[in-house]
């Protein structure tokens, strides 16, 4: 049996530079334990197979997982899955719009078009549900990050379908040099059934809106993910949270501390959060899989 497949790098314009999504075009008959074993082999932070809609307002149906489990949703194979499909002219957008159908829900996204560049597209973060953390565990949280956190803004874990603990440092500086130890994080997010965490700091004068972030997942198999969406989406809830500002406009930088550069575009306002950027394809062709 062979099944199309597409390798989209999300968050950049720029190949190699972004956070590469595999994706299996359609999934079809294939098992849960095949498209887990497939999401193993890619061994990528996050794998996703196509399925028709059973939503009947939704363009598509994904699954989603990463190298050990299956996520409701996630950011960066959200866009590269719609990118795929419409680069290979299997979805078309109906006023810049789409609908993705998920295990969390009703996903919509924009899509932007312009001749001779990549996709822009942006998704609408779903509803969050925010957990503070008590004091014992901010200062588990700063052991295992091997950075201090600001306690002003108490870290929160944020659940967008994944969950994520979302804390700030002092500064973007602070969050490139922190030194995680994964293998105790590991052991603590999955016995609390949690993602991860994510940690974001300013450049410069906070006015420009302008943040570093990084995002620790080992308890799914990935130490530290490249340019995350859901990530970037649960630190854009939580500066909301915290914000007494009705709208922001946020300029996103992930990946400088694994070699890449990704880039993702934060929209804050009252009625949503979009978190777009763009994204193109990398590899294409086909899985052979045993019969």
């Amino acid at each position: 049996m062979r099944v199309a497949f597409r390798q989209v790098d999300v968050f950049t314009d720029t190949p190699f530079k972004g956070n590469p999504v595999a994706v299996i075009m359609d999934a079809q008959g294939l098992s849960t334990e095949q498209m887990q074993a497939i999401a193993n082999w890619t061994n990528l932070s996050e794998t996703t197979f196509v399925l028709p809609p059973t939503h009947p307002e939704a363009d598509y149906r994904v699954r989603i997982f990463t190298p050990l489990n299956e996520l409701p949703f996630a950011g960066h194979p959200t866009l590269g899955t719609a990118c795929a499909l419409l680069e290979a002219g299997l979805i078309k957008p109906t006023q810049g719009q789409l609908i993705q159908e998920s295990d969390i829900g009703l996903v919509p996204l924009t899509v932007i078009e312009q001749p001779n560049t990549p996709y822009t597209l942006s998704f609408t973060l779903p509803n969050t549900q925010f957990t503070p953390l008590a004091e014992h565990e901010i200062n588990d949280l700063e052991g295992m990050l091997g950075c201090a956190v600001d306690r002003d803004l108490t870290p929160i874990l944020v659940d967008v379908g994944p969950r994520w603990i979302v804390a700030k440092a002092k500064d973007a500086q602070a969050v490139l040099d922190c030194t995680p130890d994964f293998a105790t994080m590991g052991r603590y997010h999955k016995s609390q059934d949690e993602t991860g965490v994510c940690l974001y700091g300013y450049w410069g004068n906070e006015s420009e809106q302008h943040i570093e972030v990084r995002s620790f997942a080992p308890s799914c198999g990935v130490d530290e993910d490249p340019v995350c969406g859901s990530g970037n989406g649960s630190v854009a809830a939580f500066i909301r949270h915290y914000s007494d500002q009705s709208s922001l406009l946020i300029q996103s930088t992930q990946g400088s501390a694994v070699g890449r550069n990704g880039k993702i575009r934060i929209e804050i306002s009252p009625e949503a959060i979009l978190i777009g950027g763009q994204a193109l394809t990398c590899v294409e062709g086909e899985i052979t899989l045993p019969n």
